[in-house]
Parts: C-alpha cells; sequence; structure tokens
C-alpha cells in the first residue's frame, strides 16, 4: 500500500514508487480509500497498524541518525536488509548485494564511508562476498554491534 498518507490527510505525497517487474495495481481516490476505512474496520486496523509500524521504524531511524557513527549506521543498515533476506544458520544471505552507494544513501554518508567498514567486517570475518552476493556469517554479533552501539 502507498498514498495511504496522502489519502488521509488530503496533502501532497510523501513518498513514490517504481515496479522492478511487470505488477498489476489498484487504485483508489481519496474519498474512495476513506469510504473503505469507514465500511471494513479490518482494512482500517490494518492501516493503522501499518501507520504504526511506520512510525516507529522512522523513528528508529531518526535516533540512528541523530546519535549513532558512521560505522554504527552501517552495521544497522545491514541487520535491517539480512531481516529481509534469505536466513539459515545464523547467517544471511543479501541477494543481490547492494551497491556501497545503496547502503550509503540509505544511512546518509558517502560511498568511501561505506567500503572502508565493508572492508573491516570482511576482514573480521563478519562478512563475505560470494559472487554478487553479500553472506553476512553471524547475525548475532551484527545484532550485538548494534545494540552495544544503541546502549540496549
Amino acid at each position: 500500500m502507498f498514498g495511504e498518507i496522502a489519502a488521509i490527510d488530503g496533502k501532497w505525497r510523501s513518498a513514490s514508487i517504481e515496479a522492478l517487474e511487470a505488477c498489476t495495481i489498484a487504485s483508489l481516490t481519496s474519498d474512495q480509500f476513506e469510504a473503505l476505512l469507514v465500511r471494513e474496520p479490518a482494512v482500517a486496523m490494518a492501516t493503522l497498524r501499518q501507520l504504526a509500524a511506520d512510525v516507529r521504524r522512522l523513528s528508529e531511524r531518526v535516533f540512528e541518525f541523530s546519535t549513532l557513527a558512521v560505522q554504527n549506521r552501517i552495521h544497522a543498515e545491514l541487520l535491517r536488509l539480512a531481516g529481509e533476506s534469505r536466513q539459515s544458520g545464523g547467517a544471511a544471505v543479501l541477494s543481490p548485494a547492494p551497491s556501497l552507494s545503496d547502503i550509503a544513501n540509505r544511512i546518509s554518508t558517502h560511498r568511501e564511508a561505506v567500503s572502508r567498514e565493508l572492508s573491516r567486517l570482511s576482514a573480521t570475518g563478519l562478512l563475505r562476498r560470494e559472487g554478487g552476493n553479500l553472506r553476512i556469517t553471524d547475525l548475532t554479533k551484527l545484532s550485538e554491534l548494534v545494540h552495544e552501539a544503541k546502549g540496549d
């Protein structure tokens, strides 16, 4: 679902999307969306849960940007990406591996800082390049690094 915030408050859209492959979509006007929320409480609750999850995720990102050093933001981003990827045996495979620029853009730094930190993590054995993929070899250790930096 996207565009729900603009449909709810009638203001500008806060995001845009681009399909990576052919897909089918459905759209509603803001009036139709509001009527759907009123008519279908399950849809309203699902929308509220999604908005609450977005607020929590964005609050976490603001905290990271304001308190964590670049290397710790890189660790947190790798952990987030791992959560969206294939996992087994305490490891995760990012496939395809995100580009250095993609990671840098997501955490508001430059590509060189990401390159240095990924090289450092590779030297410690926490990361390993596998063709076009990136394997995080120890999710527990990466999680500990993030929690330690956050003071959890």
